[in-house]
């Protein structure tokens, strides 16, 4: 399989909106092999699994690729990491690595907010020289909590300089912690408008750091689970804090990373986690 370029004009578009919907990147038998994953990965104890408020479900997995095969294959596939390098630079690695779960009946809200905002704060990153891949691991609706984007909020730089008192954790930095306030939401909203790229499991969008972006819970009986892989620039490493956040948050290998080619199914063979 040749390597996935975007065109010209697919980069202007996610330039001038903040965002790229690529419908249908992976087939059926791809996105089940990466369900499988997530189902093994979800009964692995440890830090790594962030809960619903009320405990009873999983809310988020940091760094699936670590410990899944499939996931350290499709960081690597060429259909994903050719059109972030085109996007951003040739030399990049996998900054975060995590899956947003968001149940059927009650998967819990994500906050307005900018992610670049937060890996300043928590990670000391020196600019916004990432790009984020959004895989559906779901169908994605209108009905099951999809990412609202406000396409072109990206070119203006950060909304908000800080985190908010009192957040719920030092090494989990909850958009809640760095969310738009409702003025500052009601202004961009009307200056930018809202879309929300919804498509069939195994379309993949990519996304700014600084694109503003939250969702509304799921009330739907439909899942709505999300990879979010975030890509850095090999020259735009952390430089702080002192204590750097767990490596399952921040990932600590930036050796660039090679494209693989051929189905995600024929790339596992020889790729460990």
């Amino acid at each position: 399989m040749s390597l996935t370029q975007l065109t010209q004009r697919q980069i202007d578009e996610y330039h001038e909106n903040g965002f790229l919907m690529l419908d249908s990147l992976l087939d059926s038998t791809e996105v089940e092999l990466l369900r499988d994953a997530f189902r093994r990965d979800c009964e692995v104890p440890g830090p790594h699994l962030v809960a619903e408020q009320d405990g009873s479900r999983v809310r988020a997995v940091y760094a699936s690729h670590h410990r899944q095969r499939e996931f350290a294959a499709l960081i690597r596939d060429s259909r994903v990491l050719t059109p972030v390098r085109q996007l951003l630079t040739d030399d990049v690695y996998v900054y975060q690595f995590k899956i947003n779960a968001k149940p059927a009946f009650g998967g819990e809200k994500w906050a307005w907010h900018q992610d670049f905002l937060a890996w300043r704060i928590a990670d000391g990153l020196p600019a916004p020289r990432q790009v984020n891949i959004g895989v559906y691991l779901d169908a994605v609706t209108e009905f099951n909590g999809p990412v609202i984007f406000l396409p072109g909020s990206h070119r203006g730089g950060l909304v908000r300089e800080d985190r908010a008192a009192g957040a719920r954790s030092e090494q989990h930095l909850d958009p809640d912690d760095i969310s738009l306030t409702a003025d500052q939401l009601a202004s961009y909203a009307d200056r930018f408008g809202m879309v929300s790229p919804k498509g069939p499991a195994g379309s993949v969008v990519l996304f700014s750091p600084e694109i503003v972006h939250g969702s509304a819970p799921n009330m739907s009986p439909f899942p709505r689970r999300l990879l979010i892989a975030t890509y850095n620039d090999c020259a735009n490493l952390p430089q702080g804090p002192r204590e750097p956040r767990p490596e399952y948050v921040v990932c600590r290998d930036s050796e660039p990373l090679a494209p693989l080619e051929g189905p995600l199914s024929g790339a596992l063979t020889g790729v460990s986690a």
